[in-house]
């Protein structure tokens, strides 16, 4: 689970919720007619720009962005020099009984790739095209959110609008002037938390988590690979090396 989206999101609506209680009770920010037109406006203009599978993919895609357990490339780098050791003393075939204490479903797929006697540049040319479609996948993902974060601030102006003309319909009745300035103004605030507060973080989360994992896949593609032609362990650490900064990398042999 990533704690960092947890603790982000906590905190921003942590402390606006004390900022509000602190001028009054939370009811007065509460109000059914801008929830409908800001909530339901970006809902419905979302769904015309995007098929709905597209939007329930993006929902999906964040989601496992917030259960994304992330793996350390030091630690993955461990594992595919041991799987290298392992294939040099053994045989490549002895990588299919270590295929069932391997978690990561992308490393496992490259194994038996290797175990059922694939061409190291086969291997490459296959497992480049599934990343290139994860990372398709994750950039139309965080494209809604960008989209999401445009349409809320809109359709909040267009409560603001709405509000106001109710408002000034209505000059002569005191009592209908506060519940269309709520509407005036609430509307923008629903509007900017959205796009702010959520939206727009979560794309940029989407974008950062998908270049994390395009990372270890492409390192994955690298050391199988290497393994596939028999490359020397000492040689093959040093090029999976040149995916981390220098401070990081952790050699296995002493």
């Amino acid at each position: 689970m990533d704690l960092s989206t947890i603790i982000g999101v906590a905190v921003a609506f942590g402390l606006m919720l004390m900022a509000i209680l602190q001028g009054g009770p939370l009811s007065i920010f509460i109000n059914i007619p801008s929830v409908l037109i800001v909530f339901g406006g970006t809902a419905g203009v979302t769904l015309v720009h995007y098929p709905f599978a597209d939007v329930m993919g993006a929902i999906n895609v964040a989601k496992k962005t917030i259960l994304y357990k992330e793996t350390s490339i030091n630690a993955m780098i461990e594992q595919l020099m041991e799987f290298a050791n392992k294939a040099r003393k053994e045989g490549i075939l002895a990588l299919q009984g270590a295929m069932e204490d391997v978690e990561d479903e992308f490393l496992v797929k490259a194994m038996q790739m290797a175990v059922d006697g694939q061409e190291p540049e086969t291997l490459r040319s296959m497992l480049s095209t599934e990343i290139e479609y994860i990372s398709q996948r994750h950039e139309k993902g965080a494209t809604i959110f960008v989209s999401i974060a445009t349409y809320a601030p809109a359709m909040g102006m267009v409560g603001t609008l709405i509000g106001l003309v109710q408002m000034l319909q209505t000059m002569n009745d005191p009592s209908s002037i506060g519940p269309a300035m709520a509407v005036a103004l609430l509307t923008t605030f629903y509007g900017a938390v959205i796009a702010n507060v959520f939206c727009s973080p979560m794309a940029g989360k989407l974008q950062t988590r998908s270049q994390t994992e395009v990372l270890l896949k492409t390192l994955i593609i690298e050391g199988m690979q290497s393994i596939l032609s028999g490359e020397n362990p000492r040689i093959m650490e040093q090029k999976l090396h040149a995916f981390i900064a220098p401070k990081l990398r952790k050699s296995t042999f002493k």
